[in-house]
């Protein structure tokens, strides 16, 4: 924590520093200072007081973090929110989902629906988010346009969609986008197949082969309901992980989202492969899909991050939300309510996303050096008095809404809670036209 130049763009003196690395850390008088998109240094305030600042913000009250990650989501799905609520996953998905889907995404669904839940992700803390979906190009797009970081999994299945016709199409048209924004210093875009129930064993070797040429990352829904798994074993002779891992498919590149039924022979299997695991507490709560093994994982050093899927199937992209309630249910399932403390509880949101994505070197916590990816929320208010611990403050009893201040590659994009890109106004207006042609559509005969 050493001052390496004397001048900053932007010195920041809250009360308290949760800079997640080292572990569990609380710097109380702390100061940080921003140049050129960056962390340039982390000191107590009395020494920060010789920087030449061009600007300088006093949060009196407040704590400042890393942004959060959400690892895993559909963010142009947020104009499906409350659509089909109350349904298990796959008529979820066979009967309405899918169906709203075929008759409406277009460019212009994914961008308003991309710019809506990146306006929601802002608003309650998150800087990166990690998106698979149609048009994974507008979407890229969009949050550059906004000025937010993200991962593209761009989406591969057997069968045509809105955006592709098959598997070679998704291919192309995916490393195509990937290769348009090699130089992006806010979008990386990695494999997205979408299932083993959607996507062949033929084609999940190609994925393996041009993963591995391009030591590129990839994202999979996996073992999401212990049907699936079930269903798979009958027809193929093994476990979906099984068969990945036969396929070149499990290593450090990969990310295992959902991953509710686990055998200690799975949970093995992703500590000696390097696997990641993405963890939707919450949607696989509310589609009743089933609860990840999170205690079990940690024990054998697996890397867990958080997501949280789909506004269709959350309903809400709040990370706050998401840390609380993985913490919460991991204390439920294992009968211990040391498992998952606060600290590991905001790693998995912050840091634990950033290895998961590959991008642990430039975001996840506050270093010198990193990227300035940070959020400042106010811990002074009745839902977070009084303070004893502002990591238990966080985790238990923030919502997200007491997040005032958020700054990505050093660039504020919410200030005193007011968003610098996105006019919500218009926004909402784009969003109720889409309401409304979707309700009118679901409405008439088929």
């Amino acid at each position: 924590m050493t001052l390496p130049q004397k001048r900053a763009d932007l010195l920041i003196h809250p009360d308290w520093i949760v800079p997640v690395l080292p572990h569990g850390a609380v710097l109380k008088n702390y100061s940080i200072a921003l140049s050129e998109g960056r962390i340039s240094a982390l000191l107590p305030r009395l020494k920060a007081e010789a920087i030449d600042a061009h600007e300088t913000l006093e949060l009196p009250g407040q704590a400042l973090l890393p942004g959060l990650i959400n690892c895993h989501g559909h963010a142009a799905m947020s104009l499906l929110r409350g659509y089909a609520d109350d349904q298990p996953l796959m008529p979820w998905l066979e009967q309405h989902i899918w169906p709203a889907e075929q008759a409406h995404v277009s460019e212009a669904f994914v961008d308003d629906g991309t710019t809506l839940a990146i306006a929601e992700m802002i608003r309650s803390g998150t800087t990166t988010f990690s998106d698979m979906y149609f048009f994974p190009d507008v979407c890229a797009a969009t949050a550059q346009k906004l000025g937010m970081r993200c991962q593209i999994t761009f989406p591969i299945f057997d069968f045509p969609t809105a955006w592709g016709l098959d598997a070679d199409d998704y291919i192309r048209k995916g490393l195509a986008l990937r290769d348009d924004l090699k130089h992006s210093t806010l979008v990386t875009v990695v494999f997205g197949p979408h299932a083993p129930y959607t996507v062949s064993e033929s084609n999940l070797v190609k994925v393996a082969t041009l993963a591995a040429e391009l030591d590129a990352p990839v994202q999979i829904h996996l073992h999401e309901t212990a049907r699936e798994v079930l269903q798979a074993a009958k027809q193929n002779k093994e476990r979906p992980l099984d068969m990945l891992y036969r396929l070149g498919l499990l290593s450090p590149r990969t990310q295992c989202v959902h991953m509710t039924d686990l055998r200690d022979e799975d949970i093995a299997l992703l500590a000696a492969t390097g696997a990641h695991v993405v963890h939707c507490p919450q949607s696989n709560m509310k589609l009743a899909s089933g609860a990840c093994r999170v205690s079990s994982l940690l024990e054998e050093g697996v890397n867990i991050a958080l997501g949280t899927d789909s506004a269709a199937s959350n309903n809400d992209l709040n990370m706050f939300g998401e840390i609380q309630t993985a913490a919460l249910l991991a204390k439920l399932q294992s009968s211990d309510a040391s498992v998952l403390p606060a600290a590991d509880a905001l790693a998995m949101a912050t840091i634990n996303g950033a290895r998961a994505m590959g991008l642990e070197d430039r975001v996840g916590s506050l270093e010198i050096g990193k990227q300035a990816d940070l959020i400042a929320v106010d811990l002074s208010g009745p839902e977070t008095q009084p303070l004893y611990h502002p990591l238990s403050q966080l985790v238990y009893a923030c919502n997200g809404s007491q997040v005032t201040h958020s700054w990505i590659g050093g660039e504020p994009v919410m200030v005193q809670r007011q968003l610098t890109r996105i006019d919500l106004e218009a926004l909402a207006t784009r969003v109720s036209a889409w309401q409304q042609q979707i309700s009118d559509n679901a409405s008439r005969p088929q």
